[in-house]
């Protein structure tokens, strides 16, 4: 009989979703574990799986429509059922799927996630009659869906030769379809990280040429353009955190001549290895140890109590473009406070560039205890700014670019490197002085920058 596929809840949150991508087609064999299709929810982009086998007779939902959970968005027929007898089955009327971007907001708690990008657009009406029983060259079995490894031999593609973006690393229709065009799919891809606004080099940057001017469109036009429903969720958390956290703002000026030399010499001596490290490597490495000093800034605020955290967990807001749908997602990297240089860079490369790819799974956008929001970009400019608080942490802290400028050091005039820090806080939680020691400490750390890598 007609196996009807519903709208899962894939968030505790989730009232509706909007069908972004379907990743098969009418005709397609599907088995257990596959990915269907790619689904927006109130918080992230998610690959929506069939826990069923059979053949795709229908689909009931075009892309970009919005659909509440429970409704039926495919049908599949089972083995030996006829697809046109499947497709026609009555499954009882579904719900009204509304227009894209048209999806209400949550009244449920909003969440800081941004939204994954939608996947390379796949050509449909392929078929799939492959087998799951290839091995790779070493003996091991390699995870493909069917359709992937009929659209494989099609297109001549190794499948050992990829690395999967689906459930678990199984290779799916998009990993093929990318390979078989000459690019690598989002999983293989080593992107350049959002995060990179952390990696100014103000050394190149104080002589390196101003960046050329964006083209500028010769007319402008007035055109409305639907928001996401995560977008929906940003928009909804920062307008919270701004209206209910009674922020406050504390800046200081680092000497950032110490640090630029020592990271210049590490990674020359690193160099041969393939790692380089950023100035947003050495920030997050001396916020933590500074949080152990100052517990009060690596804590929260619960309603009735302040909650201090055992572990330094340093989120970074991390910006997607606007093709991606735009916003901001915090990728989260735990126990910073006992993790050395080059182990927050390994691991901010790896979660940047899987924001901007495939997306972050919900454990990596959870339980940060402060955050940090960097804009130091030499093409950027920006020598200072604040961020808005990220609840429930009672810090974010605002990166400006190490730039060179008049400094006057030991009484005397010169050009130095200077990079201005400005802390956010939650008033109910710090207050001034707090901030101010706080920062007195950290600007200690990255001017005794000898001191981090220990």
């Amino acid at each position: 009989m007609p196996i009807p596929v519903t709208m899962p809840r894939l968030s505790d949150t989730m009232e509706e979703g909007t069908l972004l991508k379907w990743n098969v087609a009418v005709g397609d064999k599907v088995s257990a574990s596959d990915v269907l299709a790619d689904v927006e929810t109130d918080k992230a982009t998610m690959e929506l799986q069939t826990f069923d086998e059979g053949t795709l007779a229908k689909i009931a939902i075009d892309e970009g429509q919005t659909v509440a959970v429970g409704q039926v968005i495919a049908i599949l027929a089972e083995a030996g059922e006829s697809v046109e007898d499947a497709a026609n089955a009555d499954l009882g009327a579904p719900a009204p799927a509304s227009a894209p971007g048209s999806a209400p907001a949550s009244d449920a708690p909003a969440d800081t996630s941004a939204p994954e990008p939608a996947p390379t657009a796949t050509p449909s009406g392929a078929t799939s009659g492959a087998t799951s029983g290839a091995t790779s060259g070493g003996g091991g079995k390699i995870k493909a869906s069917p359709l992937a490894r009929k659209l494989a031999e099609e297109h001549g593609v190794d499948l050992a030769s990829l690395t999967g973006t689906g459930p678990d690393g199984r290779i799916i229709k998009r990993d093929i379809l990318a390979a078989a065009k000459g690019a690598t799919a989002p999983g293989n891809t080593p992107t350049t990280p959002a995060a990179d606004s952390a990696r100014s080099d103000a050394a190149s940057a104080a002589s390196s040429p101003a960046p050329a001017p964006l083209p500028v469109p010769t007319q402008l036009e007035d055109k409305t353009v639907p928001v996401s429903g995560m977008r929906k969720t940003i928009a909804k958390r920062l307008v919270e955190s701004k209206t209910t956290v009674p922020h406050f703002q504390v800046s200081v000026a680092v000497a950032m001549d110490e640090l630029m030399s020592l990271r210049s010499t590490i990674n020359k001596q690193l160099e041969s290895q393939g790692v380089k490290l950023s100035v947003n490597d050495f920030v997050t490495r001396a916020v933590a140890l500074a949080c152990l000093q100052h517990p009060e800034i690596n804590s929260s605020w619960t309603g009735d109590a302040i909650q201090y955290h055992a572990a330094v967990n340093v989120g970074a807001a991390i910006a997607l473009p606007a093709e991606r749908g735009g916003g901001l997602v915090v990728a989260v990297i735990k126990h910073v406070e006992s993790k050395g240089l080059r182990a927050i860079s390994q691991e901010m490369k790896d979660l940047a560039g899987k924001a901007r790819g495939r997306g972050l799974a919900p454990e990596e956008m959870a339980d940060s205890t402060i955050t940090l929001s960097n804009l130091g970009m030499p093409k950027y400019g920006v020598t200072q700014f604040t961020a808005i608080v990220n609840p429930p942490n009672a810090a974010i802290v605002a990166i400006g670019g190490a730039l060179q400028k008049p400094v006057v050091r030991n009484g005397e005039l010169g050009i130095g490197l200077e990079m201005n820090l400005t802390v956010s806080g939650d008033h109910r939680v710090i207050d001034g002085a707090m901030a101010a020691e706080y920062l007195t400490t950290l600007r200690g750390l990255l001017e005794n920058p000898a001191s981090l890598l220990v």
